[in-house]
């Protein structure tokens, strides 16, 4: 529950700075995660800089179910509803239905920032409209469309078209699971370089910072923890002893199991965890050559690099579709290809992810992914390994590109992941899958194939 300030006549700046973002995400199609990213909310004291960051996700996360219900309590077309007022209504709702913010503080404070941030009758129609909603807290309404999927959407806060396609796939109480996390506040992977300061070091000093955190379960360098700003604030990860990378993340490197003294592409780097990653299992011997087309998100990689201390690492602004033109001799031992992808794994952190994605979308994603495999693999030696990875748990964008690139490519061979990674996330075909509800981290895939030598 967030910390109760005296009562005002001025809006709390948190909250009038989360409406502000909330609008731009709708309107402008913003990512929460550039936003924040951005120092929007540096101005703001700590805490309610970190209230923002709460408003805003939540808010976002939980939009079409707050919509609905605000849809029902308002008296006139809620969806020609001022925009900046909606926002408002919205943030007031969640406050009393998911952080538990007492009513009278709740209701204040909306009222306040509707008299200020639109006009000061808009007041009273967020105090009606919240009222009726909160009378109605033990037995709120429900969708009865008579279409599963849809009431299954609007009470999970997805879109229909995701549910529809998960609900095919998986049956209902699986895609439950699947949204139920997808709405949970998230745990964040930390990576430990074990080679500078043990894990069992740094989990004592999180514990003495009163941190919730626990040590992976699945790769012996990762911790597991509920809040990243206490490790932002202890500065381990600017002396290079941490990196924020999830566990799914770590378990693509371990199937791409890159070794001393080889050279290694990783084509699509920025920003940067899973080259770094690499460069640390290689003990920094050797070459990791890091190719990605934005320059600002070539120079994070250059970064990462610098704050830990690798010199292995060689990154470039350049699109893995052109690397074989400018370097026409360059074969690499091993070729990792993070491919862009629609993200539908990662929606437990990405909080808007959701609602940036269209089913027609995944055309134009899957002729990216086969395009940029034909140019990865021009780039793996005979006798080498390419590693095809995505963060999605969608098959047109995972199994099915990895099926049609080895009908084109005889002289390639899918090779089993069990070897490398736990088998309760390898699939029979072989592949690595992470499953988001079962294994509480992202959901991931990955394949690995040698090329004949």
């Amino acid at each position: 529950m967030p910390k109760l300030r005296p009562f005002s006549k001025q809006p709390d700046p948190a909250r009038r700075e989360a409406v502000q973002l909330l609008e731009r995400i709708e309107s402008d199609q913003a990512y929460v995660n550039r936003l924040i990213s951005e120092h929007l909310t540096d101005e703001l004291p700590p805490e309610a800089g970190r209230r923002t960051t709460e408003y805003v996700a939540g808010v976002t996360r939980w939009r079409r179910w707050l919509d609905f219900l605000l849809a029902q309590a308002y008296h006139g077309r809620y969806d020609q509803l001022e925009p900046r007022l909606r926002q408002i209504l919205r943030l007031g709702l969640y406050e009393l239905l998911f952080l538990k913010t007492p009513a009278y503080a709740a209701l204040h404070e909306a009222v306040l920032l509707a008299q200020a941030m639109v006009r000061p009758q808009a007041g009273k129609v967020v105090n009606a409209v919240l009222r009726t909603l909160l009378r109605q807290q033990d037995f709120l309404p429900q969708p009865q469309t008579g279409d599963v999927a849809e009431d299954l959407a609007i009470c999970y806060s997805h879109p229909t078209w995701m549910v529809q396609r998960w609900l095919a796939r998986y049956g209902r109480e699986a895609t439950e699971a699947l949204m139920q996390h997808n709405n949970t506040r998230p745990w964040f992977g930390i990576r430990v370089r074990t080679d500078r300061i043990a894990r069992s070091v740094v989990l004592h000093r999180l514990a003495d910072r009163r941190v919730e955190a626990e040590p992976s379960p699945v790769l012996d360098d990762f911790v597991r923890v509920r809040r990243l700003q206490p490790i932002l604030e202890d500065r381990l990860i600017e002396k290079g002893l941490l990196a924020v990378q999830d566990e799914s993340a770590g378990l693509v490197v371990r199937l791409l199991d890159p070794h001393p003294e080889e050279t290694i592409i990783d084509a699509c780097a920025a920003p940067g965890g899973k080259t770094t990653y690499i460069a640390t299992r290689m003990r920094d011997h050797g070459r990791v050559l890091a190719f990605d087309v934005h320059p600002g998100r070539t120079e994070r990689i250059r970064q990462a690099a610098l704050q830990q201390g690798l010199t292995s690492i060689v990154a470039e602004t350049l699109d893995v579709r052109h690397v074989a033109e400018r370097y026409p001799t360059l074969q690499a031992d091993r070729v990792l290809l993070d491919v862009p992808c629609s993200g539908l794994g990662v929606l437990a952190k990405r909080a808007d992810l959701r609602w940036h994605r269209c089913p027609e979308a995944l055309d134009e994603l899957t002729q990216l992914q086969d395009a940029l495999l034909e140019a990865a693999a021009r780039l793996v030696r005979p006798g080498g390994v390419l590693v095809y990875s995505t963060c999605t748990i969608e098959p047109e964008e995972n199994e099915m590109r990895v099926q049609a690139f080895l009908q084109r490519h005889p002289e390639f061979a899918l090779e089993g992941a069990e070897n490398w990674v736990p088998a309760s996330m390898v699939t029979p075909a072989g592949f690595l899958a992470t499953w988001p509800p079962r294994d509480r981290m992202d959901g991931a895939f990955a394949a690995r194939m040698r090329r004949k030598a």
